[in-house]
């Protein structure tokens, strides 16, 4: 377990209840030069201290851990990466050091850079919220990222409605589409219609709720067209519990509440496909095999990637893991970790990681041992979702489909946990792979794939000398 040094948020929390260091100490049990080197990061929070600041303040010991205070240490070595901060020579320990002492300043700043990305900057809209998060009106996405994130993607509300539906219904696994269906027509009066792609006009789903007819397209592939079922019977049926759990975001636009009741509609079709326990004890028994899933809960790939992810009801957790959805172009669309690892908010991934090594064996899954350059090792796999080159016609004309690529991964404790470890020596040094969060802040000087300099460290050019890359790090 990682030493907690937490001095910024003890002495706020001293602040806020009023007290004087001699009066804090005297309530946990210490000396108040004790809390003195505690508050100024001069000694780590033990275990018993934590506890009595828990129970004699009410504080929520998770809001305590060190895990928040590492991804806003990323988030801010992302922004100061920029080049518009390279004059400010600003040290990985400078961001450390504000982390510990002022959380609350970097999470401003965190929240001003993502206005400066999009020229927003003087939108007097952006800041953070109750809770201390950057927040923003005009990135609806990162708004509901993070509200994911926060809540370690579960949702118990959701889960137990979906359970419901299956109790209430006498739903079956291998008949699901069609009793979906039943319930659509017998339980909300809605006709169902596999309409063609000349219909749909580039829709995939299509309600009208004046004549209550739902079509879906003839392109839907059948896992894609249960979980579209599943999806409007969330909006129909289960809306009071969508909007009770995205009131709890907080949200600071329309735009935000509606993507997030999609999200929430998204997971309890999922749940509806997948339900929690049986298929945590799938994942169990077939130690988190994919392909297995795949056939016995009728999903597609992805869907049961997303569907690991949200494995986390307390006393029945399951791996925690992180997913990272990418294009050919690097883009991320999709990001989260209960892993640990720390995935670019900015920009691109580490190129190293096996997500963008996916797109070279369209199809296959890839294994990757990789290791931060703090020491945390990840075991993950990757692969794509689409074919590469796959064509669709219109108007006469083929066009090629968009590639994606699904990264799926977990700390390497886990790892023995997953099919996909069998055969290898998690062990051995020689088949981990060093990799970053990205170019600009990873501190590694002997990659052969960096495409910029690191923040942190001092570019030297040498016109006589070549090392492994272009940007050659001075002593």
């Amino acid at each position: 377990m990682k030493s907690l040094r937490i001095g910024g948020k003890v002495r706020r929390l001293r602040q806020e209840q009023r007290l004087s260091q001699t009066q804090m100490a005297t309530e946990l049990g210490i000396s108040a030069s004790y809390l003195n080197l505690i508050e100024s990061n001069q000694r780590p929070v033990t275990v018993s201290v934590l506890l009595k600041l828990a129970e004699k303040f009410q504080v929520d010991l998770a809001a305590l851990s060190g895990e928040n205070d590492e991804r806003l240490q990323t988030d801010l070595m992302e922004a100061l990466s920029d080049p518009v901060f390279e004059a400010a020579d600003v040290k990985a320990s400078d961001v450390r050091e504000l982390v510990g002492q002022l959380p609350a300043m970097g999470r401003a700043f965190v929240a001003l850079y993502q206005a400066y990305r999009r020229g927003g900057a003087g939108d007097a809209s952006i800041g953070v919220d109750a809770d201390g998060e950057a927040m923003s009106t005009a990135i609806p996405s990162e708004e509901v990222n993070d509200f994911i994130q926060k809540r370690r993607n579960h949702f118990a509300g959701l889960e137990e409605a979906a359970e419901n539906l299956w109790y209430e219904n006498g739903l079956a696994l291998f008949t699901l589409q069609q009793d979906l269906v039943k319930v659509l027509n017998a339980r909300f009066a809605v006709d169902v219609e596999i309409a063609s792609a000349q219909v749909m006009q580039g829709l995939l789903r299509n309600y009208n709720p004046l004549t209550r007819r739902l079509q879906l397209s003839e392109q839907l592939p059948l896992p894609s067209r249960t979980f579209q079922l599943a999806h409007q019977i969330a909006f129909l049926g289960y809306r009071r519990e969508i909007e009770q759990a995205v009131s709890g975001g907080k949200f600071s636009s329309p735009e935000s509440d509606a993507l997030a009741a999609s999200a929430l509609a998204n997971y309890f079709a999922a749940s509806v496909m997948s339900p929690y326990q049986r298929f945590l004890e799938a994942a169990r028994s077939t130690r988190y095999d994919i392909t297995t899933l795949q056939h016995r809960f009728g999903l597609s790939f992805e869907q049961v990637c997303h569907r690991l992810t949200t494995l986390q009801r307390p006393g029945q957790e399951g791996v925690p893991f992180h997913l990272i959805r990418v294009d050919i172009a690097g883009n991320i669309s999709k990001r989260f970790s209960l892993s640990g690892i720390h995935i670019a908010r900015f920009g691109a991934a580490c190129p190293r990681w096996n997500v963008y090594d996916a797109f070279a064996t369209p199809g296959m899954i890839r294994v990757q041992l990789s290791r931060m350059p703090d020491g945390s090792s990840f075991f993950c796999i990757a692969r794509t979702l689409n074919p590469a080159g796959r064509t669709k016609i219109r108007g006469g004309l083929p066009q090629r489909a968009g590639t994606l690529a699904i990264g799926l991964g977990c700390a390497m404790s886990h790892a023995k946990e997953l099919a996909y470890a069998d055969g290898l020596n998690l062990d051995d040094p020689q088949i981990v792979t060093p990799i970053g969060v990205s170019c600009r802040t990873c501190p590694r000087s002997d990659c052969t794939d960096r495409a910029m300099p690191a923040l942190a460290q001092k570019l030297v050019i040498d016109e006589n000398k070549r090392g492994l890359s272009t940007y050659s790090v001075g002593e």
